[in-house]
């Protein structure tokens, strides 16, 4: 993961686990599912990208799309980020890379969260730095289309600062006319629109008195109401989870207090009786890490616009970390029995410099969690970043930050990052 925030806070909660680590007992290991079967559908190696920190998007022919947040051929202005700017990109089912679109710094650089695509085949993303070299060294982000071949690129809008903030890491959301909806990191961040002709409204711009640094962007309800995560702020060290309404009405549902989560990271989701469900990156009763290890979340309706909140999972919950802990940005992947499906950025072993290369796993509605892959930081991959995707058969998809090709010249020779599918 390229992000600032995350760099550092990844480097903070490894140096913490590997503290803890030394006075840990290794015990045993959490059952995994016998039934489930890893496999690599496609190792990156740089030219084609590096840094797979996004969730994928699947067509209903079984393409996959995504993003890689450097690497590529587009070198350009990426002055931080000599590997390259990052790049979007097509598999087939049969595991063959169709193309790579390049970001050269001025059509974008650091693609993090992945790719939302629409009936027609266009793919929608957003891009961290890169665009406008008046806002900031490093260009403050834009937001792109590229059509179904990856060839042609349009530009929807260039961020230009504090006017309509900078640094977009959403997942768009798309509503039926086709506008986008997401959200800006910075100065305290912001919801935007855009629209189909191009035009960018900002929504809502939070205070920092009401959340700061919303993450991952939003999800829309029915009625076009937004919902979605901010990570802290002065009255809100922890995090909220918020909802935003038709009218611009921002309406905090839930506040963080540590104990039940902290730093809320994830993209939320609904199940089918209108429940919001996400993860939190710290936080929580895991013991391991200084601040707990995080948690998967329940926001519940109860009506008059109040929310509950109860915690499903707390991560570290087994001696050595090896059901995982620090879950990434989700969203979580629901089935039809109301199992959860999702990833850890750390834990599961012993690999990735003892802080353990993240997992895979299944957290049953009881709150029962079964790993159904450690990560080995190998050939396999390692962090994954993202979500999960889950196609009809109930075959997941997802992707890694590194791992995979040892040859590949990014990363310190840890590996650009893979593409891989657990069919049950």
């Amino acid at each position: 993961m390229r992000s600032k925030n995350f760099c550092s806070m990844r480097m903070a909660i490894s140096a913490i686990f590997l503290t803890c680590l030394i006075e840990l007992v290794v015990a045993a290991q959490p059952a995994h599912a016998q039934n489930y079967k890893f496999k690599v559908l496609h190792a990156f190696h740089g030219n084609d990208g590096a840094d797979l920190d996004g969730l994928l998007v699947r067509d209903n022919v079984g393409n996959l799309y995504g993003t890689a947040a450097v690497g590529g051929t587009g070198k350009g202005l990426c002055v931080n980020f000599r590997e390259g700017c990052g790049t979007a990109f097509k598999l087939n089912a049969r595991r063959k890379l169709l193309w790579a679109h390049s970001f050269n710094f001025t059509n974008g650089a650091i693609p993090e969260v992945g790719l939302t695509r629409d009936a027609a085949g266009h793919l929608y993303g957003s891009t961290m730095e890169g665009g406008n070299t008046t806002c900031f060294q490093d260009g403050c982000g834009l937001v792109f289309e590229l059509d179904g071949t990856g060839k042609s690129e349009r530009i929807l809008h260039r961020f230009a600062g504090v006017s309509d903030g900078m640094f977009p890491e959403p997942l768009l959301a798309r509503d039926a006319e086709g506008n986008l909806y997401g959200t800006t990191s910075t100065p305290v961040g912001n919801i935007f629109k855009i629209d189909t002709k191009g035009k960018l409204t900002v929504l809502y711009t939070f205070t920092a008195f009401d959340g700061c640094s919303p993450s991952w962007g939003v999800i829309l309800d029915a009625a076009g109401n937004m919902y979605g995560t901010a990570s802290s702020c002065f009255d809100a060290p922890d995090g909220i989870a918020y909802e935003l309404d038709t009218a611009g009405n921002l309406t905090v549902l839930h506040t963080f207090g540590g104990s039940d989560g902290d730093v809320p990271n994830s993209v939320l989701v609904f199940d089918s009786s209108s429940n919001l469900y996400g993860t939190t990156r710290s936080g929580g009763t895991g013991q391991a890490c200084q601040g707990g290890c995080g948690t998967v979340f329940k926001l519940s309706p109860n009506g008059g616009g109040t929310w509950a909140e109860s915690v499903l999972y707390n991560f570290c919950s087994l001696s050595g970390c090896s059901d995982g802990y620090a879950p990434g940005s989700g969203p979580l992947a629901i089935d039809a029995s109301g199992n959860f499906y999702g990833t850890t950025t750390s834990g599961g072993g012993s690999g990735c410099d003892g802080a353990g290369c993240g997992v895979v796993y299944k957290l049953g509605s009881s709150g029962h969690e079964t790993v159904l892959h450690a990560f080995s930081g190998g050939e396999d991959g390692s962090r994954p970043f993202a979500g999960l995707v889950m196609d009809k058969s109930g075959n997941l998809y997802g992707a890694t930050d590194s791992g995979g090709d040892a040859s590949c010249p990014l990363n310190a020779g840890n590996g650009c990052g893979v593409v891989f599918t657990i069919t049950p």
